[in-house]
């Protein structure tokens, strides 16, 4: 087995890690099931989670690729969801992104994410990686958890630094004629703390992430398309390190052939199944 260490990050916070291919060192067999995938979670002195959209569609949450019901079906995501969007227009950005704000923060967790709580404190998952800036991890009772891509707890401004808590930022929302959040200090837009498209991803964070997957002898996939950069590459960390990924999502995903599971069920009841296959009572 590969010895673990340091991952490699590149100065300006990217992965130094192409894209994954069929030049990984390790191709495990491919099986299926909560049963294969429990002896997995049993046989690993430490699994790591890694989530994506999926893990929150049954909360009302529409994910982003989903024929006909995805978010960027509907909108370009380069034209209200980058960096460049949100400082060239800032009205148009907080148009596009007002309702997705207000409505995530009355989003619950559901058996999915709980279910993950649940692993956790079994002691069988040591921490939750996740693309999510829903917070539904956070109210599962998550405790080890790295939100790579921010969250929505608050928003900040870009031109003095003040920071607000999300309700505040909708109580700003409110109040302006143009429906943007707008700093109480100096007056300039407030963005939510998520990544944008053309940002990158907060340094600690993604430190912590690649630290997790390098030692991760189980990485879980789930509910993840693994096609978002610099997140994708993570599992490959996990395999040139000499572990194992598992994935559990509905659509068809670059590693597939990688993983030594390949659940497609939903999130929900694959990870029910997992619980009890560990026999863990439901979450």
């Amino acid at each position: 087995m590969p010895a673990r260490g340091s991952p490699p990050f590149s100065p300006n916070g990217r992965l130094a890690l192409k894209a994954a291919s069929g030049s990984a060192p390790r191709s495990a067999s491919r099986t299926s099931g909560s049963a294969r995938l429990a002896e997995l979670v049993r046989a690993s002195s430490s699994v790591v989670a890694l989530t994506g959209a999926g893990i929150s569609v049954p909360s009302g949450i529409p994910d982003f690729r989903t024929p006909g019901s995805g978010l960027w079906e509907k909108v370009d995501p380069m034209e209200v969801a980058h960096i460049d969007a949100f400082r060239r227009d800032p009205i148009r950005f907080w148009g596009f992104y007002s309702e997705r704000f207000a409505t995530l923060g009355e989003k619950q967790p559901n058996a999915a994410h709980r279910a993950l709580a649940a692993l956790q404190g079994a002691g069988m998952l040591d921490a939750v990686i996740t693309q999510n800036v829903d917070m539904l991890h956070r109210k599962a009772g998550t405790q080890e958890l790295v939100e790579v891509h921010g969250s929505i707890a608050g928003c900040s401004c870009l031109a003095c630094g003040t920071g607000v808590a999300a309700e505040r930022a909708r109580a700003l929302m409110a109040a302006d004629a143009e429906g943007v959040p707008r700093c109480e200090a100096c007056g300039a837009p407030l963005k939510p703390d998520v990544v944008l498209f053309g940002e990158l991803l907060p340094e600690a964070a993604l430190r912590r992430a690649e630290q997790l997957c390098v030692g991760a002898e189980l990485l879980l996939c789930i509910g993840s398309s693994l096609e978002v950069y610099p997140v994708a590459a993570l599992p490959e960390l996990t395999l040139r390190s000499g572990g194992v990924v598992a994935i559990v999502t509905q659509g068809a995903t670059p590693l597939d052939e990688l993983a030594s599971v390949r659940l497609h069920g939903d999130v929900v009841h694959e990870l029910q199944a997992l619980l009890s296959a560990l026999a863990l009572p439901p979450a």
